[in-house]
């Protein structure tokens, strides 16, 4: 199962499950789009990867 963290791991900006900002990489480390648009580049700082929208998961 997906790990759906709950921040940006450079910002910290909030990032719940159902949020549209959140980009993951294939080894699920999490940033927000603006990081990623950004700084970032669009790669992962930790495993140089590309990042991608992450699936959202809707509260039921």
């Amino acid at each position: 199962m997906l790990e759906m963290r709950d921040t940006c791991e450079r910002c910290t900006s909030p990032l719940p499950m159902d949020s549209g900002d959140a980009m993951i990489c294939s080894y699920e480390c999490t940033f927000c789009a603006p990081c990623v648009h950004g700084p970032l580049n669009g790669r992962c700082p930790n495993c140089g990867g590309d990042l991608q929208p992450r699936p959202k998961r809707i509260k039921t």
